[in-house]
């Protein structure tokens, strides 16, 4: 099965960058960053999910990325499926941090359960055939909405999104031209059809 072991994020300043990710979210073993190559504005069509435990787990990065830099689309408040928030990083990336439980049960911590990339894709059926025909299972798909593929040991989840749903979920507009500004680390070399790009993954440490 093709896995997916990190992504990396181009930025445009990457000093400032790394210090936001350090103070944020702590070392994680998934994330890589490297200075930007190409122009990027508005939506990049993507976000990345820190999917924990607990609502208390969901503010101990939600508030420490907040004090470090980054901006509140959607305030972490309970939900029909949760509970959890959305931001915009310093260096654009939109993130979601989330559990899937309402109350706490134990006290608060850092701890990440699953992490998760969520690409915004135009043609699913497309999208999800591409990525079945590279090695990939499907865990859960809802009509052509939305498809999670199984993790299985990758660090990574993938899963694909409508990009204008995505957008939605995100809080922003689904405007947006230039690079995705993400390389995702995994077991080949190749470009999807909303022009995701792959690489193989290599041996040195990640974030």
């Amino acid at each position: 099965m093709t896995s997916i072991a990190y992504v990396t994020l181009e930025v445009d300043d990457l000093a400032a960058a790394e210090k936001f990710y350090a103070t944020a979210f702590g070392p994680c073993g998934r994330l890589r960053l490297a200075a930007a190559q190409a122009p990027s504005t508005g939506f990049r069509a993507f976000t990345l999910s820190l999917v924990v435990s607990q609502p208390a787990n969901v503010h101990a990065f939600f508030d420490a990325a907040v004090d470090a830099g980054a901006t509140v689309l959607k305030p972490a408040a309970k939900s029909l499926w949760g509970y959890g928030g959305v931001l915009r990083a310093p260096d654009g990336t939109i993130w979601q941090v989330a559990s899937s439980s309402k109350k706490d049960t134990e006290p608060a911590e850092r701890r990440l359960d699953e992490f998760v990339l969520l690409l915004g894709v135009e043609d699913m059926a497309r999208s999800k055939r591409f990525y079945v025909e590279h090695g990939l299972t499907v865990g859960k798909s809802f009509g052509g909405k939305y498809v999670e593929f199984a993790a299985g040991s990758s660090p990574v989840k993938l899963a694909l999104y409508k990009r204008r749903g995505l957008a939605k979920v995100a809080g922003v507009s689904p405007d947006g031209t230039g690079s995705h500004r993400l390389t995702i680390g995994g077991a080949g070399t190749f470009t999807d059809p909303d022009g995701y790009a792959w690489a193989a993954a290599s041996e040195s440490a990640a974030r």
